[in-house]
């Protein structure tokens, strides 16, 4: 853990049991884990979300039905709250930086929010700040990429990353030929260099407005090979103790460069000769810290409402190892959602299931997780490899 002692400016009795509005905008599942921490703390909350089916709808003070990405919205939303959040990257910068320049608190700041946004963008500012990255080309338009292959200015295989709206394994795509071009989405996008890597890592940052700064230790993640999605994250990482203190040096460098105020979850390749390339960072709570909520002193929700609030930062150790394991829709199941066997995984121990609110499923939707908590990191594996094996994510 890394932490620089400051002075904190803020009264912190201003935001419990008290007319302080924390604003935040998305009600998905990560909304729903940040209210655990806003109800434990008596703080007052406003969400906005497009869906009626919200997982936040249930648990926040205030709930408004509208467009993230609509200016007016947005703007309109942020005018009655005193501090706004996010729980999603996908929200109307242009709204939220007049808010910022009207004297609203929003965290992530626009700047750094305007970066992330944009895959291209990001990459560009890993570039200008000396942040080692997977060598890239940007493209206005995929078509443009053919063109590129033909002429030799890029060469296959490499990894297609639509520059905007991409999440949970969408808008990424290993292209080795000419006809995986195909169905690629037709705006901006990168081709990146495909990386041969021993793990794929990821550190947490956590950053106040007063410039205390700490560090979660060093995860694991490994990925389905066909959703592109996280699987298991595992920490601490099993990797040599130089490596993680590369991981995290490097993570803090993009944390500085980046001044974003939040949690700032950065995702990294361990490449064969142990060296570290960022690949992709997200300014809110984030899949690679759902262990924290059992297994961490201070987990990333909270931390991250300390964070916004400028609050003193909690100790970020962990207690215990923690495995977590996603919870996916299966193959060929869509409706009505039953988590089929979710009896036998509460029966063993160290097994916490989390379950989002999300009563439709569909192949690879994000359902849930669980946590598994052990003194010993082998039998941890061990244990959430049975649970991934016993729990499916149906339809009825």
């Amino acid at each position: 853990m890394t932490s620089k002692k400051t002075t904190l400016t803020n009264n912190a009795n201003n935001y419990f049991s008290s007319d302080f509005k924390l604003g935040i905008l998305g009600g998905g599942q990560l909304g729903k884990m940040l209210l655990y921490e806003t109800r434990k703390f008596d703080i007052y909350t406003k969400v906005l979300e497009a869906s009626k089916e919200a997982p936040c709808k249930i648990a926040c003070d205030e709930f408004v039905l509208g467009d993230l990405m609509d200016y007016d919205t947005v703007y309109d939303f942020g005018k009655d709250v005193d501090v706004l959040t996010i729980e999603i990257e996908n929200v109307n910068v242009d709204a939220l930086e007049r808010l910022e320049n009207e004297g609203l608190k929003v965290y992530p700041p626009t700047r750094a929010l305007r970066t992330i946004q944009n895959k291209a963008t990001q990459k560009l500012f890993y570039t200008d700040n000396n942040i080692p990255t997977a060598a890239y080309t940007r493209f206005a338009y995929a078509s443009e990429i053919k063109d590129a292959v033909e002429n030799g200015g890029i060469e296959f295989p490499f990894v297609w990353k639509a520059a905007q709206f991409g999440y949970d394994g969408q808008g990424v795509k290993v292209v080795r030929s000419v006809n995986d071009l195909a169905g690629l989405s037709v705006g901006e996008c990168i081709a990146e260099t495909i990386i041969p890597f021993k793990n794929e890592l990821a550190v947490i940052v956590v950053r106040n407005s007063s410039g205390q700064v700490v560090t979660y230790p060093v995860v694991e993640m490994e990925f389905h090979p066909e959703a592109n999605q996280v699987e298991y994250v595992i920490c601490p990482a099993r990797i040599d103790s130089q490596v993680a203190e590369k991981a995290k040096e490097i993570a803090l460098q993009v944390s500085e460069k980046m001044e974003h105020i939040g949690i700032l979850a950065v995702e990294m390749f361990q490449t064969e000769d142990d060296e570290i390339l960022v690949n992709e960072v997200a300014p809110r709570p984030h899949n690679s810290g759902h262990y924290s909520i059992e297994a961490s002193y201070t987990n990333q929700f909270e931390q991250h409402i300390r964070a916004i609030l400028d609050l003193p930062l909690g100790n970020t150790a962990s207690k215990v190892v923690g495995i977590m394991v996603n919870l996916v829709g299966a193959e060929g199941h869509t409706g009505d959602v039953v988590y089929e066997n979710i009896e036998k995984i509460m029966g063993m121990d160290g097994v916490t299931p989390h379950i989002y609110g999300k009563k439709q499923t569909r192949p690879f939707r994000k359902m849930g997780h669980v946590t598994i908590v052990n003194e010993d990191i082998s039998k941890a594996r061990k244990v959430a490899q049975k649970v991934k094996e016993t729990i499916k994510v149906i339809s009825k």
